[in-house]
């Protein structure tokens, strides 16, 4: 019983230490994503564990030990996205016509062919812009409906499960599609014009997960954001960048990002938001992220409801307001961290051209 419970201890151990490691494998990666399971199977393991440990026993302290550690700093990852940390985006308390943005993200699922139960979401939010993921042919016509109120469109729909659309009811100016690694894979950029005249850039995003079959290292994923990080910091304009990431809000590669770009993520002291998956409690993860300049501050958030989709929608109500800067304190890389976002864009640039 002793050996079992020693085992079943060290799983969450190394479950926790290899994203420790600096490497991209997908099987190294993927465990930045249930750091909440992790920690709540250790707790589990922990009770039981305390009832059969012998104090005497070095090896089952030190593993117990571990354990504790393990749980301890999964807790740490996680802690900013409770209530108990500051937030990192103020609440607005303006209410100043033409300044607020409105924004729905979903990823809609391929073959998923629920269109209706969508747009009733999009009816109940009521968004300025609406970004889709997972939009195949079918999904651009079954959304169509939409262009009577949200005629402002841009349109890259695929078979392969990385289609992306765009509808806004506002105007977009220089709208524009890149393939920024990958000749299968699309990102959308664009300016969006308030109703004050303001605009805002917006850049949507949908790099490939880490997945044994067909993205076995995550650094094209890692790169492509933190391109667009870079190009976001070497601006200084009121921007949005949202999209599903395939990546976590707590993982080195999207703090990075949010350091690279000086952008602010308005869960940090709200909750985490999970969006994904939809379809199974027990495995949820942020995967669906809205960051945004300090420009601005939130008037709302939210995750919709389950619709067919194996991922929640997103709902952000963000407020532009003049002086909202100097509020609000943007991330910023220090010399090591520009190092690593240098090296991560080379690494995937170099593979771009194998």
């Amino acid at each position: 019983m002793k050996i079992v419970l020693v085992v079943l201890a060290l799983v969450p151990v190394i479950a926790t230490a290899l994203p420790l490691l600096r490497f991209d494998q997908w099987w190294i990666r993927v465990f930045d994503f249930p750091r909440g399971q992790i920690a709540l199977a250790g707790i589990a393991i922990i009770v039981v564990y305390l009832y059969f440990w012998n104090p005497r026993s070095v090896t089952e302290s030190v593993v117990l030990g571990l354990l504790v550690l393990a749980v301890v700093y999964q807790a740490i990852k996680m802690f900013p996205y409770t209530r108990l940390m500051p937030k990192q985006v103020l609440a607005t308390e303006s209410h100043m016509e033409g300044a607020h943005v409105r924004l729905l993200v979903a990823n809609v699922l391929m073959g998923n062919r629920n269109a209706e139960a969508f747009l009733e979401i999009v009816r109940n939010y009521e968004p300025d812009l609406i970004l889709t993921m997972e939009t195949d042919h079918w999904w651009e016509r079954a959304l169509r409906p939409l262009e009577d109120e949200y005629p402002h469109t841009l349109k890259n729909p695929l078979d392969n499960t990385y289609g992306m659309l765009v509808h806004s009811r506002l105007a977009l100016v220089d709208p524009e599609i890149r393939f920024i690694l990958q000749d299968t894979i699309p990102s959308m950029h664009m300016q969006v014009v308030l109703s004050s005249g303001i605009r805002v850039y917006l850049h949507c995003v949908h790099p490939d997960p880490p997945n044994p079959d067909y993205a076995t290292e995550t650094t094209e994923r890692d790169a492509e954001v933190l391109i667009i990080g870079r190009e976001v910091d070497s601006r200084d304009k009121p921007t949005i960048v949202a999209g599903d990431f395939n990546d976590v809000a707590w993982s080195r590669t999207t703090k990075l990002f949010q350091k690279a770009s000086g952008l602010l993520d308005p869960r940090v002291g709200r909750g985490m938001f999970n969006t994904f998956n939809a379809r199974n409690p027990l495995l949820r993860w942020p995967l669906d992220h809205v960051f945004h300049s300090n420009h601005f501050k939130l008037v709302r958030i939210a995750r919709g409801p389950a619709w067919g989709s194996d991922h929640f929608p997103i709902f952000i109500e963000l407020s532009l307001e003049s002086g909202a800067e100097a509020e609000q304190e943007e991330p910023d890389t220090s010399q090591s961290e520009e190092a690593q976002v240098d090296a991560k864009i080379e690494e995937g640039e170099q593979q771009k051209d194998e």
